[in-house]
C-alpha cells in the first residue's frame, strides 16, 4: 500500500517545451513526394529516424532563404554529433529558375547534408496547399525578373515522421539547436 501511495506522489511527466510553435496533431503536412537535387524522388519515410526541417523558399531570395539556411547550418554544428540525425530539406516554390543543377550548387553550400527538392508547377501547387504554405511572384520586371513573396515557417518532423513544429522566420540557432535536441531526445 505504501508503495502504491509513494507512486501517485511522483510528478507527472510534462510534455517538452519548445521554442518553437508546437503543431503536434497538427492534421495538416503529412507527407511530401519531391525530387531531391540529386535527381532521386524522396518522400519523409526515405528519412524515418531522423528530424526532418522542411523549409520553403527559392534560390533568388534576397533575405529569408539564406538567413534560414544559415541558421539552420549554425544550429546543427552545435548539435556536433547528433547534426547526422538530421535533416533539411529545402523545397523550391519557383521551379521556373530553380533547376536541380543550381540547386545542387546552393543548398548544399550551407551544409553538405542539406538537399533541394523541387517539383513541377502542379504538384507544388498540390504540396503548397498541403502545406498550407503560399507563394507569389511579385515585382515582375521579366520572364526571369521577379520576386516571390513565400510563407516563411520551416516545419519540424520528429524521428517517428509526425510533425511536431512550425519554426518562425528568424529564430536563433540556439532556439533552433534547443528544439532539435529535445525531438533527438530518447523518448
Amino acid at each position: 500500500m505504501a508503495a502504491f501511495t509513494l507512486a501517485g506522489c511522483q510528478p507527472v511527466p510534462q510534455p517538452p517545451s519548445f521554442q518553437a510553435t508546437d503543431i503536434t496533431g497538427a492534421a495538416f503536412a503529412r507527407d511530401f513526394r519531391l525530387t531531391d537535387h540529386n535527381g532521386q524522388v524522396r518522400t519523409l519515410a526515405d528519412f524515418k529516424g531522423k528530424v526532418v526541417a522542411v523549409f520553403f523558399g527559392y534560390l533568388h531570395c534576397p533575405d529569408v532563404c539564406p538567413t534560414t539556411l544559415s541558421d539552420f547550418a549554425a544550429a546543427l554544428q552545435q548539435l556536433g554529433p547528433l547534426a547526422e540525425r538530421v535533416q533539411v530539406i529545402f523545397v523550391t516554390v519557383d521551379p521556373q529558375r530553380d533547376t536541380p543543377d543550381l540547386l545542387k550548387q546552393f543548398v548544399p553550400a550551407f551544409n553538405p547534408g542539406f538537399l533541394g527538392m523541387y517539383a513541377d508547377e502542379e504538384t507544388l501547387k498540390q504540396l503548397a496547399h498541403e502545406y498550407k504554405v503560399v507563394y507569389q511572384k511579385t515585382s515582375v520586371k521579366g520572364a526571369d525578373d521577379y520576386l516571390v513573396d513565400h510563407s516563411a515557417g520551416t516545419y519540424i518532423y520528429d524521428p517517428q515522421g509526425y510533425l511536431r513544429l512550425l519554426m518562425p522566420y528568424g529564430s536563433s540557432p540556439d532556439a533552433i539547436a534547443q528544439d532539435l535536441k529535445t525531438l533527438l531526445a530518447p523518448s
